[in-house]
C-alpha cells in the first residue's frame, strides 16, 4: 500500500508540530499485530503475553557513531536504511533467546533540519523489515519523537517465549557449535562504505560492492529460526554482532567451556569475500573472524539434535577440565587461579589460540569502549 506524503518534499521536522509529525511517521509503519492490545495514541501501548514470560531488549543507533548521513564511498544513508537496521539489531536479541519478537517501541531524536520525508522512510523501513525478516507477529506500538542536537533512534523490543529462554551461560555439558547466517560481509561492507571514491575498492565490481554495501546496511538476521534452535534444544545462543571470535568467547567464558572452531566449516564464508579481499588487500579470514553486525545466529546444541534447515555446524563446545584441590582436602592459591583461568572459557581454531592461528595478535572484534 502507497500513502500520500504527509508534507511537502523538502519540510522539515521543526517545520511541523509534533502531531503533524505522528501523522507523516505512522501511516508507513506496521502498528498492529496479534498481540497488540492497544496500539499507539494512548500513554502506554497493551500488549498480550500468553506465557507470561517477556523477554525485552533496547539499542541505540546514533550518527556519526553508528551509521553516516554520508559516507566516504559516497553513498547517503537513507531512512529505510536506518529503519531497517534498527530493526534487525534489536529482533536477532530477541532471536537470540528463542523468542518470537511481539512488539516494538521507538524513540527518534532528530535536529530540527531532518526532512519529515527522512522520518516517514524510517518508519516505512522499519516495519518492511518485520517481514522480511521473518518477524511479522511484530509491531510498532508507541514511541517517542523529539528534538536533539543529533539524529539518534532508540528502539525496545519485546517477545514471547515457547519454552525455557536459551542463555549464553547454558553450554556447560559441551556440544555442536552451530551458526545460522552470513559471516563477513557486514564488516567488507563497512570498508567499502568507510573508503573514499576512486579507492582501492575501484576493482570490486560495483554489484558487488553494492551487495556488500546493503549487508551492513541492512543486515538480514535470521530472526524465526532463533525459536527454531529452541526447539531444536539449544542450550546457548547469541546473536553475532561484535565478531564471530568475540561472541564465541562470550559463550564459553559463561558457560565455562572450551570452544573450537572448524575452519573447514567456515571456509565457504571466506570464499564468497576472497575475491573482494585479494582486490583490496584484506585477508578474508579477518572480515570472517572478526567482523561484526551481520547478526546471525551461533548456538550450542546437543550432539545427537538434528539442525533445522539451513543452520550449520562450525565447531565443538567441550567442558573444561576440572582441576581438583590437593589430596587431603587442601587447596592452593596457585591452583585457585588456575580454576578461576578455566571459568573464563577458551577459544581456538582447530586446537590452535587465534593468535597462534593467525600468526599475529588479533583484534576479536567490535567493542564501543575501545578506541
Amino acid at each position: 500500500m502507497t500513502h500520500e506524503p504527509a508534507a511537502p518534499p523538502g519540510t522539515t521536522v521543526s517545520q511541523l508540530s509534533e502531531t503533524e509529525l505522528l501523522d507523516a511517521f505512522l501511516p508507513g509503519a506496521t502498528t498492529d499485530g496479534p498481540h497488540v492490545l492497544v496500539g499507539p495514541g494512548d500513554d502506554c501501548a497493551v500488549i498480550a503475553a500468553p506465557g507470561e514470560r517477556v523477554v525485552v531488549t533496547t539499542d541505540t543507533l546514533t550518527v556519526d557513531q553508528d551509521f553516516a548521513t554520508v559516507w566516504p564511498c559516497g553513498y547517503r544513508t537513507t531512512g529505510a536504511d536506518v529503519g531497517h537496521k534498527c530493526a534487525a539489531q534489536n529482533l536477532a536479541d530477541i532471536a537470540a533467546m528463542g523468542a518470537v519478537p511481539t512488539a516494538m517501541v521507538v524513540s527518534l531524536t532528530m535536529p530540527g533540519d531532518t526532512q519529515v520525508a527522512w522520518v516517514a522512510e524510517f518508519a516505512a523501513g522499519l516495519s518492511r523489515a518485520f517481514g522480511e525478516l521473518g518477524a511479522a507477529e511484530c509491531a510498532l506500538v508507541g514511541g517517542d519523537l523529539g528534538w536533539g542536537r543529533e539524529l539518534s533512534v532508540t528502539a525496545t523490543v519485546l517477545g514471547r517465549l515457547e519454552g525455557e529462554p536459551v542463555l549464553r551461560s547454558g553450554a556447560g555439558r559441551g556440544g555442536t557449535l552451530v551458526h545460522v547466517g552470513v559471516l563477513g560481509r557486514a564488516a567488507a561492507g563497512l570498508d567499502a562504505l568507510q573508503t573514499p571514491v576512486p579507492g582501492r575498492w575501484d576493482g570490486v565490481p560495483e554489484p558487488e560492492r553494492t551487495a556488500l554495501h546493503r549487508a551492513q546496511l541492512r543486515p538480514a538476521p535470521p530472526v524465526s529460526v532463533g525459536a527454531e534452535l529452541a526447539r531444536a534444544g539449544a542450550i546457548a545462543m547469541l546473536d553475532i554482532s561484535d565478531g564471530l571470535l568475540r561472541d564465541v568467547r562470550r559463550i564459553a567464558r559463561a558457560s565455562g567451556v572450551s570452544i573450537d572452531l572448524d575452519p573447514q566449516a567456515l571456509e565457504p564464508a571466506v570464499h564468497t569475500l576472497a575475491h573482494a579481499g585479494e582486490a583490496v588487500g584484506v585477508d578474508p579470514w579477518q572480515w570472517v573472524l572478526t567482523g561484526g553486525e551481520d547478526h546471525g545466529l551461533l548456538a550450542v546444541l546437543p550432539v545427537d539434535s538434528p539442525l533445522p534447515s539451513g543452520v550449520r555446524a562450525i565447531g565443538s563446545c567441550a567442558p573444561l577440565p576440572r582441576e581438583d584441590g590437593p589430596r587431603g582436602g587442601g587447596s592452593s592459591a596457585g591452583n585457585g587461579a588456575r580454576q578461576r583461568r578455566h571459568e573464563r572459557g577458551t577459544v581456538t581454531i582447530a586446537g590452535r589460540s587465534p593468535r597462534q592461528w593467525f600468526g599475529r595478535d588479533v583484534v576479536e572484534g567490535w567493542d564501543h569502549f575501545e578506541p
